[in-house]
């Protein structure tokens, strides 16, 4: 029988193990976003089952696999957006989506207005800003939905 010592000390190797497996999750996600991934090959690049990432991915972050992707590549498209020369198709695949519409939903969820009225206001709102600046002041809402607009006093 092993010592209780042992299986503590077991148990905290595994775990920080799977936390060195999750960054590298979370690490490749950012620096591929525009590629097509998907969970399952997430998981088998650190030879997690795609269940357990799932679960340990939100549980470290808050959130899933899927949805930090979403985040990323929703972030990119805002920096796309604010430059203008590109159409809001055109930025949804350059930033790895193959459905318009599943791009312009989670855009919306994220941001609290589409892709095209996004590039219309903000990109008009941030003109001149330092990019840095204007990236920090337009960043999606993370974990949450857009915050609903706020009634205006009648």
């Amino acid at each position: 029988m092993c010592h209780p010592s042992w299986t503590r000390a077991l148990n905290e190797a595994h775990r920080l193990n799977d936390l060195a497996r999750l960054r590298r999750v979370r690490d490749r996600i950012d620096r591929e976003y525009a590629q097509p991934l998907d969970v399952e090959a997430l998981a088998r690049g650190v030879h997690m089952s795609a269940g357990h990432l799932s679960r340990q991915f939100r549980l470290a972050y808050g959130e899933s696999p899927y949805s930090y992707l979403m985040t990323r590549r929703v972030e990119r498209a805002m920096a796309l957006l604010r430059r203008g020369d590109l159409s809001v198709t055109e930025v949804c695949f350059a930033v790895g989506c193959s459905s318009l519409g599943t791009f312009s939903t989670r855009f919306t969820e994220l941001v609290g207005m589409p892709p095209s009225a996004y590039r219309r206001e903000v990109a008009r709102a941030t003109a001149g800003m330092p990019s840095c600046v204007a990236k920090q002041v337009t960043r999606p809402v993370r974990n949450r939905e857009a915050p609903a607009p706020e009634p205006h006093p009648a």
